[in-house]
């Protein structure tokens, strides 16, 4: 008798091995899905922003210069001034000249910073030309070559 038990238990033993045939079947069907909608899909156009493409080029450029300390600087061709935040706004609006109608004669802001100045103080100074309602605003950017 304990002849038969043993072998009774031996055919017990758990298979230990995972059939692959089912997890075949299913990437196959997944190849073939992709395959036929592949080309189905469209590649989709970005329509980038382009350099130059204004409308009218500035008459002059107004170039506001943030130092290491935060220190302003307003240059207007070759002249340049010190200001504060606090009468910055007024200083571009002064240097942008009258309004002629309802359109203002047409001058860039262009903000130019140092590496060491913190992100924050160049924010500030967007938002007080924002606020202050000054259309053309840009920030320099220099290549490194």
């Amino acid at each position: 008798m304990p002849a038969v038990s043993q072998r009774g238990r031996e055919r017990r033993r758990t298979i230990n091995e995972i059939n692959m045939v089912p997890f075949i079947d299913v990437m196959l069907v997944l190849l073939i899905i992709f395959m036929v909608t592949a080309p189905l899909i469209t590649p989709s156009m970005i329509d980038l922003p382009s350099v130059g493409k204004a409308s009218r080029q500035p008459d002059q450029i107004i170039q506001i210069v943030l130092g290491k300390n935060d220190n302003l600087e307003m240059k207007i061709k070759d002249k340049a001034t010190p200001v504060t935040l606090k009468e910055l706004a007024n200083a571009v609006k002064n240097a942008q000249g009258p309004r002629s109608g309802t359109a203002a004669t047409s001058s860039a802001v262009i903000i130019s910073a140092d590496k060491n100045v913190k992100y924050e103080s160049v924010v500030k100074v967007m938002d007080i030309l924002q606020r202050a309602g000054i259309q053309r605003v840009g920030l320099s950017v220099q290549l490194a070559n």
